[in-house]
């Protein structure tokens, strides 16, 4: 299975609370910039599973519009930042198989990016995520072909 980990795009701070935090129009620029650069293959995406938190949503509409229409998007509660990262990767893994899913791209947010890499990657230790940046994971429960981190990219490494 293929999953993308994705953070968010750049928030603003001009909300009532941190849940209702809005994308900026740089934030919305990132997530443009990451969708072109995988849209190959993102074009075979079956789930998204999105962070309840307005920036994660508004990263994914944002998004969206470059992708086909037939892909599946929900709201995962467990995907805030706070969540014990174990949990996080279960409950991704788990809502992946019982879609059928092979091409899961999620939105969340720090710490939690971080720590979910070295909870799908055996042995990767956790990792910084820049706004909008995206890591690639082969994943794999198998002792057979166990799971690789194949990328990291965030949008200050696409600029020429």
């Amino acid at each position: 299975m293929n999953i993308y980990i994705m953070r968010h795009g750049e928030a603003g701070f001009d909300a009532p609370s941190d849940p209702e935090r809005p994308l900026t129009e740089l934030g919305r620029q990132q997530s443009l910039a990451l969708v072109h650069h995988y849209l190959p293959q993102w074009q075979e995406l079956d789930l998204v599973l999105v962070s309840p938190y307005v920036r994660t949503w508004q990263t994914w509409e944002a998004m969206r519009a470059q992708l086909p229409e037939t892909i599946s998007a929900q709201v995962v509660p467990e995907l805030v930042p706070e969540t014990d990262p174990s949990l996080a990767a279960d409950v991704i893994i788990a809502t992946a198989e019982l879609a059928g899913a092979k091409n899961v791209l999620v939105v969340s947010h720090m710490p939690l990016v971080g720590y979910l890499i070295s909870q799908l990657v055996p042995g990767q230790i956790p990792m910084m995520f820049a706004t909008a940046a995206v890591a690639h994971v082969q994943y794999d429960q198998t002792l057979a072909s166990p799971s690789q981190l194949l990328s990291h990219l965030a949008p200050h490494d696409l600029v020429a």
